[in-house]
Formats: C-alpha cells, sequence, structure tokens
C-alpha cells in the first residue's frame, strides 16, 4: 500500500499512524512530513506548550501532542489489550460519543465512522479511503438522509 508521500507501508507502520480510537493520523496536519501544510500558528502554539511532540509520530508511538496528560480512550484500549475500541466489549462507549464543539476543526466526530468501516474492511482498505472520508467530513455539505456532498 502507498501512502505517506508515496512511500510503500506496511500493516505495521499503517497501526502505527491508526490511533485505536480510529483517527487516521497519517491524514493529520500534524503528522510527520505532512506538518508542512499545518498552519504557522498552530505549529507555534503546539511547540511552545509541548515542546519536541512535532512533527507528530502517532499516538501510538509519543502520544497526542493535543493531550499532554495522555489520552483516556488511548489508555483505556491499551490497558485492556486492544488494538482498537471496536475490541472492546463496551464499544462504543461513550469516549467515542460525537459532540458539536470543535467538530469543524477536529476529527473526533470520525472516529466511531472509521472504527466501523476498519472492522468492516480491514485497515488496509479502511486507509485507501479515509483521506477522501476526512475530505468529505470537513469540506461536504450536509445532506440529509445522503450524508455529506462534495462538489470535487
Amino acid at each position: 500500500m502507498t501512502l505517506f508521500g508515496g512511500e510503500m507501508t506496511s500493516n505495521s507502520k499503517l497501526m502505527e499512524a491508526t490511533a485505536p480510537c480510529g483517527i487516521d493520523c497519517f491524514n493529520c496536519q500534524l503528522f510527520g512530513d505532512n506538518i508542512h501544510s499545518a498552519p504557522i500558528e498552530l505549529i507555534e502554539r503546539i511547540e511552545t506548550s509541548f515542546p519536541g511532540k512535532l512533527p507528530c509520530r502517532g499516538c501510538r508511538i509519543n502520544g497526542c501532542p493535543l493531550t499532554p496528560a495522555g489520552c483516556e480512550t488511548r489508555i483505556c484500549v491499551l490497558g485492556q489489550g486492544h488494538d482498537f475500541c471496536f475490541r472492546c466489549e463496551n464499544f462504543p462507549c461513550s469516549r467515542l460519543s460525537p459532540v458539536a464543539e470543535g467538530a469543524q476543526i477536529y476529527p473526533h466526530n470520525l472516529k466511531l465512522y472509521n472504527l466501523m468501516r476498519i472492522r468492516s474492511r480491514g485497515l488496509e482498505k479502511w486507509a485507501r479511503e479515509a483521506s477522501a472520508n476526512r475530505d468529505a467530513y470537513f469540506k461536504g455539505k450536509f445532506s440529509i438522509g445522503t450524508g455529506p456532498v462534495t462538489t470535487d
């Protein structure tokens, strides 16, 4: 599979770049070489608050730069010996509940959808569609009963 700037990606690399909660870290502006596309104000704010966390390598490697105290979801999943939330008997739990605040900036509301797609299609197939799904979420127009409609 090809991701990460065109290089071939193994399943283990893909796992490292996908959060246990289903966030596609490899599509984040703060991840790896993607950081060159991140707004400078965002980079400066994170570097000031959490020095040495950027570029991010994914929460499985170095934790999330946005949760310096540690992500409760990640701690829960890994503490139970799972690789993804959907393997838990309590899935889906309240940690994955959608929230309107910040939805236009953060991909939190994609977690449940991503986890269901990973479970049904597998990590590699999901990863191929993750960028388009993220674009549809952030750039698509809301259409009742249709899902996000993109103009591209």
